[in-house]
């Protein structure tokens, strides 16, 4: 059945060491945001994460740099991934920014930390060790989604 859907629809291909990049340079920012607990540092995660979410990772600051500065330098041949699975974990850190937002907002201290926390964790992971869990969850759902119909 996967193959069914990859022959219907189109896919973008990119670089998978740009999301792991991404992912380094999420988790120093959201780690100085939880560290200062300082709202306007998860206000422009956020935007990343909307910009990746809306437009693609391919399009946020973080693979600009990447794309300019990095890659350049990497030897070897990329690994192309398909864009789908980082663009949903894109939407997925997008939510936690939003609750972190929401919560700070609210005067909702726990809901901040919290949030960032887990936005944090996903960042490290992929980061640190290539394990993109919002790209985990993107194709446990795909796998639910043709399962049933």
């Amino acid at each position: 059945m996967i193959n069914e859907l990859e022959n219907k629809i189109e896919t973008v291909s990119i670089d998978a060491r740009g999301p792991r990049f991404s992912a380094a340079l999420t988790t120093l920012v959201l780690a100085s945001a939880l560290v200062t607990s300082q709202l306007w540092i998860v206000i422009v995660q956020a935007i990343v994460f909307a910009i990746g979410a809306i437009k693609g990772p391919q399009f946020t600051p973080y693979a600009v740099i990447f794309k300019k500065f990095i890659k350049p330098r990497l030897k070897g041949k990329a690994v192309l991934e398909d864009v789908r699975p980082p663009q949903f974990a894109q939407t997925v850190g997008l939510l936690f920014a939003l609750a972190a937002i929401t919560g700070s907002l609210a005067g909702i201290t726990p809901l901040f930390t919290i949030a960032v926390s887990f936005a944090l964790a996903a960042a490290f992971l992929n980061a640190a060790f290539n394990f993109c869990l919002g790209c985990e969850l993107y194709l446990i759902i795909l796998r639910v989604r043709l399962s049933h119909g």
